[in-house]
């Protein structure tokens, strides 16, 4: 495998540069990558250009640097199967760029720009795949079919983009449901601390009905009798006691004078 001792230091340091670009200002719908060992081979994801039977797809492309680089060009090889006439069925691409236009000035975005564009605009004249650059010039609706059933079988799926500060939404959400939290904790420390309210002196208490036997309970007669001595059904009116005892002596009374009748009729017989 070929390292980075393989090539120039200037070189390494160039690429190294131009990388660190790619990575922070990537170019639309290209997003490259390289293992740290080896500058000698440089990946990148393509995206399907919209309006193209290549979109909704990514596609994989590596370039081979030579140790004479950049005096001579990379070699570009599409690792995803795809139907495109410029594209040889074992990936490599046919390119000017990467052919006899190439200029040693020409940077690593110039080369991925141009073989994303060639994917928008094929050049049928210089095909690499005679099938694709037939079919291109004769049936473009054929070749279009053809190009997306590819697409839909070997391309890769792109990956879904995250919107613009979700973390920190994400963050701020986590934030304000631990600040809820810790209301929630502070309000029941502070009941905590409140004192229990006194039973009141008219219920009985819980224990004590629970302990006592129904002999130490008193239980009015209106609660064992709903209809009471008013003769009005469900009324819980209790006759006092004074009135009770008024109602003996009055009966008392009228027995008497009963008795003191009728001695008085047996006299006169």
């Amino acid at each position: 495998m070929a390292t980075n001792e393989n090539l120039p230091p200037n070189v390494v340091k160039q690429l190294a540069k131009e990388l660190k670009n790619l990575d922070e200002t990537p170019p639309e719908g290209i997003k490259v990558g390289v293992d740290d060992d080896d500058f000698s081979t440089i990946y990148a994801d393509i995206e399907g250009p919209a309006g193209t039977p290549y979109e909704n797809g990514v596609f994989r492309m590596k370039l081979i640097l030579s140790r004479d680089f950049p005096q001579s060009p990379p070699q570009g090889y599409f690792m995803t199967k795809i139907f495109h006439p410029n594209i040889a069925t074992n990936g490599e691409i046919c390119v000017n760029t990467l052919k006899k236009d190439w200029n040693p000035s020409l940077g690593l975005r110039h080369v991925l720009i141009v073989v994303r564009c060639l994917l928008i605009e094929p050049f049928p004249e210089s095909a690499l795949n005679e099938q694709a650059g037939k079919m291109l010039l004769e049936n473009y609706e054929e070749y279009a079919r053809l190009a997306r059933l590819y697409t839909g079988i070997h391309a890769l799926k792109p990956k879904p983009k995250f919107k613009t500060g979700a973390i920190s939404e994400s963050t701020t959400a986590l934030n304000v449901d631990q600040t809820n939290t810790s209301a929630l904790n502070v309000d029941q420390k502070n009941a905590a601390a409140l004192p229990m309210p006194m039973p009141s002196p008219l219920a009985p208490s819980p224990t004590a009905t629970k302990g006592a036997s129904v002999q130490d309970q008193t239980i009015p007669a209106a609660a064992l009798n709903p209809t009471t001595e008013t003769g009005v059904s469900g009324s819980a009116a209790v006759i006092p006691s004074t009135q009770k005892k008024e109602s003996g002596l009055a009966k008392v009374q009228a027995d008497k004078r009963k008795m003191d009748a009728r001695k008085k009729s047996l006299k006169r017989l």
